[in-house]
């Protein structure tokens, strides 16, 4: 039995040194200290030896499953260690070698005219007021002299939510708002940026666009003064070479009003194609506070005045950049945006 001890320690060894794979050390550890492993059938046996036999073979025994049980932890050791090795060779960073370049954001050109036009009118004096984008009826139109069944309001196809409730169809309404809540203080001056939501969708209009209102009210003033904000407005925004021409129009809030052209960037006011042969692009729409707006608002349209006008961004940024599709602006395509 001591021989049959012997030559199992030695069989054990040399298959422990020679495995090179964690499932095949742990099949090894079954087939020698598993439940029916050979070495714990010797332990069973041992109670078919006499007694004076059983604590001599017992200590042997005991001393084989030890030594057995040692090789195999220190094997299992060395290998995990290896596989670790390996493994970090594999995925391991070599931090010598050069970065990899990543694209870098840019803002959408939209983002690059609405800072500008803000950056001019703050530059004068204007600060920025911000509203809802779901608005009521009476901040939309009631307010801004658009009563309930007013043909004005065909003007402005709108999204409505309820009957009292809308997507706003421009920033006006924050004229209204803001003099409400600042009335009778003066002066008022403030631009108004944000979305405006309308039933249009071509090449020139999109359901939802940017806009820019500006308001100034205080005492004397004149229609010049606001001729005087639009023209160095342009000229900063176009270049110092930009006229512009006033002709008369409606609009509900205004009186008069006016739409406002600047002379054509492509040919200086020559005439072509882009202009249509007149010299002159159509802009924004402009004119007086109207009185009723006014006194609605919380101020005295007999003691003060004021001027407001109105602009889509990317009508500007179309003009700025020579795009003649407002959709490029919304489809997120690279070659466009890169530009910028």
């Amino acid at each position: 039995m001591q021989e049959g001890m012997d030559k199992l320690e030695l069989q054990l060894k040399e298959e422990v040194g020679n495995v090179q794979d964690l499932d095949e050390l742990n099949n090894i550890r079954i087939r020698y200290l598993g439940k029916k492993g050979e070495i714990t059938l010797l332990i069973r046996n041992m109670s078919k030896l006499s007694a004076e036999e059983r604590p001599v073979f017992g200590k042997k025994l005991n001393e084989l499953k030890a030594s057995a049980e040692t090789m195999l932890k220190l094997r299992k050791k060395e290998l995990s260690s290896k596989l670790s090795t390996k493994r970090w060779e594999k995925e391991r960073v070599d931090v010598t070698l050069p970065g990899k370049p990543f694209n870098l954001g840019r803002r959408h050109p939209i983002t690059l005219v609405l800072q500008e036009i803000e950056d001019i009118f703050i530059y004068m004096g204007f600060i920025i007021a911000e509203g809802p984008e779901v608005e009521l009826d009476y901040y939309n139109f009631e307010a801004l002299n658009m009563p309930r069944h007013h043909p004005a309001r065909d003007m402005q196809d709108s999204f409505y939510i309820n009957s009292k409730m809308l997507l706003r169809t421009h920033t006006s309404p924050m004229e209204v708002r803001v003099m409400e809540a600042q009335a009778p203080e003066l002066p008022v001056r403030i631009i108004s940026p944000g979305k405006v939501y309308r039933r249009d969708d071509d090449v020139t209009h999109s359901p939802m666009f940017h806009q820019i209102e500006g308001l100034a009210v205080d005492k004397g003033i004149t229609f010049a003064d606001l001729k005087g904000t639009l023209l160095f407005f342009i000229k900063e925004m176009f270049g110092k070479d930009r006229d512009i021409r006033l002709r008369p129009s409606y609009f509900p809030f205004v009186e008069p009003g006016a739409e406002v052209d600047i002379s054509c960037i492509s040919c200086d006011g020559k005439g072509c194609r882009v202009c249509g042969g007149t010299g002159w692009l159509e802009i924004l729409g402009a004119g007086m506070s109207h009185p009723r707006v006014l006194e609605v608002s919380g101020y005295d349209p007999e003691k003060v005045t004021g001027f407001a006008f109105g602009m889509g961004v990317e009508r500007i940024a179309m003009l700025k950049y020579g795009i003649d599709d407002i959709r490029l602006f919304y489809t997120n395509d690279l070659r466009l945006l890169r530009n910028y």
